[in-house]
Parts: C-alpha cells; structure tokens; sequence
C-alpha cells in the first residue's frame, strides 16, 4: 500500500467520521490548530480533500491555497458555505450527504410545529408548576383544515409538507419556480403566501440566493396571529426583524431549529413563551448521524478510487 491520501478537516467532525478516515487518509484538523495559517503553509501542497460541514464552508479563498485539492466532501445536505461554483470552474468535485437525513428534518420540522401551535412546553410546565390544580390552560390552535405555508420544496420541503397534509393542514408553498409533480398550490410570491396563512415553515437551502428571503416585509406579512418555524438556516431569517416582532407581538411565535449566529442564540429569545427553541438538531438522531457519516467518507472513498461519487454537488 502507497502513503496514505491526505486531507483537511476544516470543522471538527462526529467521531464516527472521524475514526473511520483515520484508518484510511492522513487528515490534518485545521479547526484544532493553534497556528492555523502555518498548518495551512506547511500541509497545502499535500492536500487533495476537505472534508468540511455545509455551513462552516469551503470558501474560494481557502481553494485558492490547496493548489492540488480535488474533492470536497461535505457532512451535510447543505453546502451554502461551499463555493461549488469556484470548485467546478476550478475541477474540485463537491458531495454532500442528501437523503439520509430528509425524514429526519421533515419529522422534527412537523415536531416543532405541533410544538408551537399546541404549546406543548407550555403544557408541560403548566402541569409541573401546578398551575393545573388552579384551572385549566387556556386553549391553543390546531393546524387541521388551516393554511400553512412550506417554503422550500426539495426533498425535505416535498417530506415536511406531505407530513403536513397528513394531518390536516391545507398546504400551499413557495419556492424560487413552480414544480408539476408538487400536488400543492404553489405561491411566487413569499408575502403574498405569509399573509395568507396562518404559518411558514422553513426548509429551504441556505445561501446568498436566499439570505433574509424572510425579511421583515415577510415576518410583518404573518401578522399577530401568524407563526413561523425554521429547520433551514439561520441565514434565510433577518433575525433581529424576527426578534422584534416576537417582542412586540407583531407575530404569534416561532419553532426555531437554527440561528443566524450559531450556537449563539439571541438572549431576548430565552424569555418568551411562545417560542420554542432547538439546538439545531434536525437532522440529529444517532441512526441519522451514523448515515451521514458513512456517506461521507464513502464519498471520498469513490473520489480516490476514480469512481463517480454517490451524492455530487454540481453549480
């Protein structure tokens, strides 16, 4: 056997990941170094992979420095932070971990929404505080024969709002074009669709295409009475117009998996009860973990066996 390929590790990795390319690359851990641009001096020319998650990204920059570097391998179904367009031009090819991990999102995007709209923290406190023996809680809202809005309908988007359907909501979506396979009506315009229903939930991809795509036109849109959830990307919200219109009760409240800031989340959140919040977890159950682990590296392992890779990215 010939030297062991060798890669950079730009974000720490699950241990699953990291165990099994330990046995089989050479990976240097940039995010672990104390010296980071002499890391970068010392292995460039080494380099042929990165291995990286989506939202901590591979920028052109970073590309630029890894004169031999031909794959990227990103833990992750979205790769916003990757330069795919720079990585194309340039002969590196791109996977991510698509698939795996669609049920998952779409059961915890419903999850957050059933969380919301029937206060189920809420209830839960209301039963451990005692405040049962003093009355009942007020009533909350039901999603059955109501409007909610999916923006977003790629696999996960399809998923949560096919999970949606099921339990009776009346499902309409937004997305950047119409689709003819989508059974549900679909909205081109994002405020049109926020204003007429009663909630969005996020899954669409992160990025520049639809960074603050939910803006303080779209959350005002919602109304007193309207919800938002978000199991896409912190990025696609304008956080503070967000917050504000939590505080101020310009909307109802918020299911949110994922932050602009991750993993700091705004303070003013903490104290609201009609909000519930996620360590961005959707994707997190260990079976799920596991899968996406494996694609990884199975990625990698196609890449430098000549093979075609089992999930490509293209720009």
């Amino acid at each position: 056997m010939g030297e062991k390929r060798e890669l950079l590790e730009l974000m720490q990795m699950p241990p699953r990941v990291a165990e099994t390319m330990a046995g089989r690359y050479k990976v240097h851990a940039l995010w672990d170094a104390a010296d980071k641009k002499a890391l970068l001096t010392d292995v460039a020319d080494a380099i042929t992979g990165v291995v990286t998650m989506g939202h901590g990204g591979c920028t052109a920059d970073l590309m630029g420095q890894l004169p031999n570097l031909k794959m990227v391998s990103v833990f992750g179904v979205g790769y916003d932070g990757v330069d795919v367009g720079h990585a194309t031009t340039n002969g590196i090819k791109v996977s991510n971990t698509p698939d795996v991990l669609t049920d998952e999102v779409a059961n915890l995007a419903v999850g957050l929404t059933l969380a919301l709209t029937r206060e189920i923290p809420k209830a839960d406190s209301y039963v451990r505080e005692g405040r049962w023996l003093k009355g009942e809680m007020p009533f909350n809202r039901t999603i059955v024969n109501r409007p909610v809005g999916v923006v977003g309908m790629g696999r996960i988007g399809r998923a949560t709002a096919d999970r949606l359907a099921a339990l009776g909501a009346n499902v309409s979506w937004y997305g950047p074009r119409p689709k003819p396979d989508v059974p549900y009506p679909f909205d081109p315009d994002i405020a049109h669709l926020a204003a007429n229903m009663d909630g969005l939930v996020l899954c669409c991809p992160g990025g520049p295409a639809t960074k603050h795509l939910v803006n303080r036109t779209v959350i005002n849109a919602l109304g007193p009475d309207g919800w938002l959830v978000n199991v896409a990307r912190g990025s696609v919200v304008e956080e503070d117009a967000l917050v504000e219109a939590l505080l101020a009760k310009r909307i109802w409240g918020a299911g949110l998996d994922v932050f602009a800031h991750e993993p700091k989340v705004p303070s003013a959140l903490f104290d609201l009860d009609n909000v519930v919040l996620q360590p961005h977890q959707a994707s997190a159950t260990v079976a799920t973990r596991h899968a996406m682990a494996d694609l990884v590296v199975e990625n990698l392992d196609l890449f430098y066996a000549n093979k075609p890779l089992k999930t490509p990215v293209t720009s």
